[in-house]
């Protein structure tokens, strides 16, 4: 049965949490908070979702009705998650950590020191995601521009093929996968503090002389350079040395926390 699940409700019977579980079997939680004035004021509800909660309520609407129109949400973004489903269960993700539903973009390991960001559309999933390499160099793998890249997906992608398939054709890019590589492999250690994650940061700065390819956290190498009296600023953008290999690398200043 796919009926709504009271998981939670406040003392003042005013927050309810109610349970939810899409064609897929997969597990969602609405939260809806009655206003003082109920049912004559919508009840605000949230949800783990990639998109804004719509939702439709009159005084006369009922909690049923309310948790229908959250199981028809679900429903409209069954492929997005299907998307992101094989590509959590098929590649290695760097980040998020740990996706949440709500999250688009994916960041995929793809060999030694070279990711490539993917972006889904929740409306379009099937579509071509927004695409960015990242690492040094990127690996000999180039993306080339994004028109030729939307030519390609085109013309070349099967329609009947999954998006992490399609993408693995179009890009000529195979992806190292739970079955055929251990995830240390890609989680390389910062070249200055030792650690993979520094609070919410992973390595994503890398010395691009592909001899060298050490990466670094954007606030460790920022701090670095700009301890040496050998490097120059420019604006936001440090100039130095590579810790490492003593080759020309630059870093932008890690955006401040507010």
């Amino acid at each position: 049965s796919r009926d709504a699940s009271l998981l939670f409700i406040d003392t003042e019977f005013r927050m309810l949490r109610l349970k939810a579980e899409d064609s897929a079997g997969r597990q969602h939680i609405l939260t809806v908070k009655l206003k003082s004035k109920h049912p004559a004021e919508t009840p605000e509800c949230s949800a783990d979702l990639p998109v804004p909660l719509a939702i439709n309520w009159t005084a006369q609407s009922t909690l049923e009705q309310l948790h229908s129109q959250f199981l028809l949400v679900l429903e409209s973004l069954s492929e997005f998650w299907d998307v992101l489903d094989e590509i959590d269960s098929k590649t290695w993700i760097l980040e998020p950590e740990k996706p949440c539903r709500s999250d688009t973009t994916r960041r995929i390991a793809i060999g030694n020191n070279v990711s490539i960001k993917v972006e889904v559309d929740p409306g379009h999933p099937k579509m071509l995601p927004e695409c960015c390499l990242l690492g040094a160099e990127h690996g000999g793998y180039d993306l080339g521009v994004k028109v030729c890249l939307s030519c390609l997906w085109s013309a070349g992608r099967n329609p009947d093929s999954s998006v992490l398939h399609n993408l693995r054709d179009v890009l000529e890019i195979e992806f190292p996968s739970p079955a055929t590589h251990e995830k240390s492999s890609f989680n390389l250690e910062c070249g200055i503090c030792y650690s993979y994650r520094l609070e919410a940061a992973i390595p994503d700065q890398v010395c691009n002389d592909p001899r060298c390819g050490q990466p670094f956290h954007q606030t460790c190498l920022y701090e670095w350079l700009r301890a040496l009296h050998s490097s120059r600023q420019s604006f936001n953008i440090v100039f130095g040395e590579c810790p490492y290999c003593s080759k020309p690398i630059t870093v932008k200043m890690a955006a401040q926390k507010s």
